[in-house]
């Protein structure tokens, strides 16, 4: 692809992002008087005509769908209906034909040794990409992708949390490698493929991680039901712990957990980027029925 439609693309899927980004803010802030839609497309500096063609294009569906997975109310029954599904998916391994990462995604994790060692002897390559929601910064080993982190404005303190995680590996700008590993990551890109990821925890926060990669698309649970699940009712506030510390962005999908009433919880990457997230996850759901 020439650059120039390489750079024009990626711009126009930040553009839809920022513009997601600042209608969610709007929603948020006003969720108790359910603002119309004209309201919202003011707020995302659009018209309204605008507005739907962009979500149309960017997930799937329209603003008013896309409005009813923002709310608690529609969280909450997603809650109540996951438990089945999650059991499911949990014991068997898998969630049915054509999840992602049942096809594309398998993990390994480091051991305590390389741990304490810090990457030292590792070449970790890393840059920042496009991708359908936001700018992202990735970082690989030969090993397998370790550090997915949407990036926002704050790409340098990013870029400060991978260098702290692998202080003794020799880090690498890869431009053109952060661009192809985001058209593998992102299922809107054209080039899937497996991938092999590469986790750096404790064996606690793995379990959490991998526990984590068996929850579907579109689903979400509550961090007590995940702890449940995980044989450790009573351990929610640690697992939620494990699950704020996780450093792949949707690929180990944090995003698919909430709160017990339905509520949105904190997101390393952004409340507003963690409802994007869920809501354009939907939309792709929707559209593969």
């Amino acid at each position: 692809m020439p650059e120039t439609m390489r750079v024009e693309r990626d711009g126009e899927w930040q553009r839809r992002y920022d513009a997601v980004a600042r209608a969610i803010a709007f929603i948020r802030a006003n969720a108790a008087r359910q603002p119309e839609l004209a309201e919202v497309a003011a707020a995302a500096h659009l018209s309204e005509f605008h507005l739907q063609r962009l979500f149309s294009a960017w997930a799937g569906l329209s603003p008013k769908r896309f409005l009813q997975y923002l709310t608690k109310e529609h969280a909450r029954a997603a809650l109540r209906a996951s438990a089945g599904v999650l059991d499911a998916a949990l014991d068997a391994g898998l969630s049915g034909p054509g999840r992602l990462h049942d096809l594309m995604v398998s993990c390994e994790a480091l051991t305590p040794g390389e741990i304490r060692a810090g990457g030292a002897g590792v070449e970790l390559r890393h840059g920042i990409a496009a991708t359908p929601l936001g700018e992202a910064l990735f970082g690989w080993t030969p090993r397998g992708l370790c550090h997915l982190a949407f990036v926002d404005a704050d790409a340098n303190a990013k870029l400060a949390i991978l260098r702290a995680d692998w202080p003794a590996a020799h880090l690498m700008p890869d431009a053109d490698g952060a661009a192809a590993m985001a058209r593998r990551v992102f299922p809107a890109l054209p080039e899937p493929g497996r991938l092999h990821l590469l986790l750096k925890g404790t064996n606690f926060q793995i379990k959490v991680w991998e526990a984590l990669l068996k929850i579907p698309p579109a689903s979400l649970v509550s961090y007590r039901q995940l702890a449940g699940h995980l044989g450790i009712p009573r351990a929610a506030r640690a697992v939620g712990s494990a699950v704020g510390a996780n450093h792949i962005a949707w690929l180990i999908p944090c995003h698919r957990v909430i709160r017990d009433d339905g509520g949105c919880s904190n997101y390393r990457w952004g409340v507003e980027r963690k409802l994007a997230l869920r809501a354009w996850e939907a939309g792709r759901a929707e559209a593969a029925r």
